[in-house]
C-alpha cells in the first residue's frame, strides 16, 4: 500500500498538476475565443513588423477587420507595395502607413518607425519580423549572423522600449505581442542564431510582462507550429527537420484568431500540435540532458553529416 501512496504523491499528483497548469490556459482561451483588440484597449492604431508577408500580413488583415489603422513595417522589397495597395482597396475606411525598413545593425530603423508614427498613438505592437540562417555557425558570414540577431531580437527590444514608454507616459492601455518559435526551448544546431534569438524573445517577453501588465500594457509571446510562408523561401542550407516541418505547415491566416484570443489572458502560448508536442518532449526529457545527448550524437545526425561534408570541402565557408 505504501508503494501505491508513494507513487501517487511523487508521480501522479505532480503530473496531473503539470498537465492542468499547461493545458488549462490553452483550453481557456480556446473557449473564450478571439477578442476585439480595438475595443479591448480603446485603440485606433497598431504596428506590425514583418507585416507585408506571412504571419505579419495575416495579423495586419485581422487588425484591419476590427477597424484598426495599421503601420506596416517590412522590407522595402517587392511585397510591400502590393500589400499596401491591397489593404487600402479592401479596407477603405482604415488608414495604412507603409514603413519600409531593414532590421539590420546601423539601418536606423527605429528613427524611421518614429517618423512614420509621429502624431499617432500606437497601442498595439506586434513584433513579428524574423528570419532564419542555416548551416554551421563558423561557415556563415559574421555580418549575416549579426543581422539575424538584430532582426529577431534587438529590434524587438528597441521597438518595445519606444512604444511601451509612450503608452505608460500617456496612461494608455495596450499590448505588446511577440512571434517567437518552438525553437526557443530546444537546441538548434545548424540554425544557432535563430534558436538563440527566439529564446531571448520568449524570456524577454515573460520578464517584461511583470513590469508592464500592472500598468495596463499586456504582453504575450506565441510559439507557433510551422507556418506556410516565405520563411522557408530563402533558406540557403537545407535542414531535414525543416523539410519535415514544411509538410505540416498551416496557412498564416490560421494564427491571428488564436493570438487575439491569448492577448491579455496568458503571457506565453504554444500554438498548434507541433509546438505543444515539442514542449511536452522537453518536459519529459530535461533540457540539460537533451543538449548533451544531441551533442554526443552529432556525428551520426544526417544534417550534421551532410553539412559537415560541405564544410570540409569549403563549400560553406564565407
Amino acid at each position: 500500500m505504501w508503494i501505491v501512496w508513494w507513487w501517487w504523491c511523487c508521480c501522479a499528483v505532480p503530473t496531473v498538476l503539470w498537465v492542468a497548469c499547461y493545458f488549462g490556459p490553452l483550453v481557456y482561451i480556446l473557449i473564450r475565443g478571439p477578442q476585439n483588440l480595438r475595443k479591448k484597449y480603446d485603440a485606433t492604431w497598431a504596428l506590425v513588423t514583418g507585416g507585408s508577408t506571412g504571419i505579419g500580413r495575416a495579423i495586419v488583415e485581422a487588425l484591419a477587420k476590427q477597424g484598426l489603422n495599421v503601420v506596416v513595417c517590412g522590407l522595402p522589397d517587392d511585397f510591400m507595395e502590393p500589400t499596401m495597395r491591397s489593404l487600402r482597396e479592401t479596407y477603405g475606411a482604415q488608414q495604412f502607413i507603409a514603413c519600409p525598413v531593414s532590421f539590420a545593425p546601423g539601418a536606423d530603423y527605429l528613427a524611421k518607425i518614429k517618423k512614420a508614427t509621429e502624431g499617432v498613438d500606437v497601442q498595439l505592437v506586434f513584433n513579428n519580423a524574423g528570419f532564419i540562417v542555416t548551416g554551421f555557425f563558423d561557415t556563415q558570414p559574421l555580418g549575416k549572423l549579426l543581422v539575424n540577431v538584430e532582426c529577431n531580437a534587438t529590434a524587438s527590444v528597441a521597438i518595445t522600449h519606444h512604444f511601451a514608454a509612450a503608452m505608460l507616459r500617456k496612461g494608455l492601455k495596450g499590448c505588446v505581442v511577440y512571434t517567437s518559435s518552438a525553437s526557443a526551448y530546444i537546441p538548434n544546431p545548424f540554425a544557432i542564431t535563430y534558436g538563440a534569438t527566439k529564446a531571448f524573445m520568449s524570456q524577454f517577453a515573460a520578464s517584461i510582462a511583470v513590469e508592464l501588465q500592472p500598468k495596463g500594457v499586456d504582453v504575450c509571446v506565441v510559439h507557433p507550429s510551422p507556418v506556410a510562408s516565405n520563411f522557408y523561401a530563402n533558406v540557403q542550407h537545407k535542414i531535414d527537420s525543416m523539410e519535415q516541418f514544411k509538410k505540416v505547415a498551416v496557412a498564416p491566416s490560421k494564427l491571428p484568431d488564436t493570438i487575439f484570443a491569448a492577448v491579455g489572458r496568458v503571457v506565453l502560448l504554444d500554438v498548434g500540435a507541433t509546438a505543444i508536442l515539442m514542449r511536452l518532449f522537453v518536459a519529459v526529457l530535461p533540457y540539460n540532458f537533451l543538449a548533451s545527448l544531441i551533442a554526443f550524437l552529432a556525428p551520426v545526425l544526417p544534417d550534421y553529416v551532410q553539412n559537415d561534408s560541405n564544410r570540409g570541402s569549403g563549400g560553406q565557408r564565407p
